[in-house]
């Protein structure tokens, strides 16, 4: 099991590194090691810049496309909670308007 910790980057760092691979003509594995990260962080920051450069494998999201895909997702998620709480309040006010029509009975 992996720490529970996970180790920041930052952007600048990531750059680097990227440049480093495409630089150097060494292979991910070979410059991860020299950097002491991750061969898996990596490649994904590699396959991820490779893409945003529209240089990536056919349906491979650009990290805009994917911060799209993220906010949609959540402004769907709050939709959908939003739906919830207005079926339950529709239901109680239902609820109660035939409570008061059997009483008028």
């Amino acid at each position: 099991m992996g720490s529970k910790y996970t180790k920041r980057y930052t952007e600048e760092f990531k750059r680097d590194a990227i440049a480093l691979v495409n630089s150097s003509g060494k292979t991910v594995t070979a410059v991860s090691r020299e950097l002491g990260i991750s061969s898996e962080s990596l490649r994904g920051w590699y396959r991820r810049a490779k893409a945003d450069r529209g240089e990536g494998e056919s349906g491979e999201l650009t990290s805009a496309e994917r911060e799209e895909l993220k906010r949609l997702r959540k402004e769907v998620r709050e939709q959908q909670q939003t739906i919830e709480i207005l079926k339950k309040a529709t239901l109680g006010s239902r609820s109660r308007r035939n409570t008061a029509v059997l009483e008028r009975l």
